[in-house]
């Protein structure tokens, strides 16, 4: 289940500081005229992509043996801070927790939201894992992990991994 998503922004909404009252009736701000956005939104979905397609540094990676073969990867954790730097205005969430018939992995879709001053743009991946493998955290935890590694990687964040070899 991979999806896709753009969704342009027709209106910003405003708050009237003025307009705000406190359980006493005063205001919040002497400022009553002044208009102040309620999005953090600081930046087009332009300007946030190029950012996240950039070559994350080597000292950021790990690796990990599957099948004998070296891997390199971005720690879930580190794809969060990269994230949080260059789009902070974005939102993550689990949108299904599938087990296997036989009860011997799990599969997560996660879909991660960027929002930006034009646009928001979203991008669903799967992450699966073995529930009888124990090395750390459960199933759930390192399907979740993958699924939001490749979801971001939709967006171009680490991307150049997999295209390694090729270069």
């Amino acid at each position: 289940m991979a999806g896709l998503g753009l969704r342009l922004k027709v209106a910003k909404s405003a708050v009237r500081v003025g307009a705000m009252k406190g359980c006493c009736g005063r205001l919040f701000s002497s400022e009553s005229n002044h208009n102040v956005p309620t999005s953090g939104f600081n930046r087009p979905l332009s300007e946030i992509l190029k950012e996240l397609n950039k070559k994350v540094p080597d000292s950021l990676l790990r690796t990990r043996l599957e099948n004998d073969f070296p891997i390199k990867y971005i720690p879930w954790h580190i794809v969060n801070r990269i994230v949080n730097l260059h789009a902070p205005e974005w939102s993550g969430e689990v949108r299904n927790i599938t087990y296997s018939p036989d009860a011997k992995s799990v599969s997560v879709v996660y879909r991660v939201t960027l929002f930006g001053t034009d646009a928001e743009i979203f991008r669903e991946s799967t992450g699966t894992a073995s529930v009888e493998e124990q090395c750390y955290g459960d199933a759930v935890q390192k399907a979740e992990a993958m699924a939001f590694r490749r979801a971001c990687a939709r967006f171009g964040l680490g991307l150049h991994l997999y295209h390694e070899d090729a270069v």
